[in-house]
């Protein structure tokens, strides 16, 4: 099971493996105070594509559309969020207020849909 949380959320144990799928950093948060077993910064979209998105709620079609694409060229990047969903619970962590319109959201429909 993938599940997707705020950075700025409670870890809980139901939580699983948590992975960090962003470019940058959260603001806000100390590294050594996130619960985390992963930060997988390849697996977030491209600069590029992030700041042509920029939470644009409009661009949404086209941004899941680009950035499936990307994410269909670097398996690598995604891999261990499969592997780890194989043996139990995922959380995907990201840090946009938007909780419908952002990478993790579009990365979660890519994995659930192969």
């Amino acid at each position: 099971m993938i599940r997707i949380k705020r950075v700025y959320e409670r870890a809980e144990k139901d939580d699983g493996v948590r992975f960090l799928v962003e470019r940058l950093w959260p603001r806000g948060i100390k590294k050594e105070k996130l619960k985390l077993d992963g930060w997988l910064k390849e697996a977030a979209p491209s600069t590029e594509l992030r700041k042509w998105f920029n939470h644009e709620p409009a661009k949404w079609e086209k941004f899941q559309e680009k950035y499936r694409a990307e994410l269909k060229k670097r398996r690598e990047a995604w891999q261990p969020i499969v592997e780890a969903a194989g043996k139990g619970s995922v959380t995907l962590l990201f840090s946009s207020r938007d909780a419908k319109h952002n990478n993790v959201v579009a990365l979660k429909d890519f994995l659930e849909s192969r």
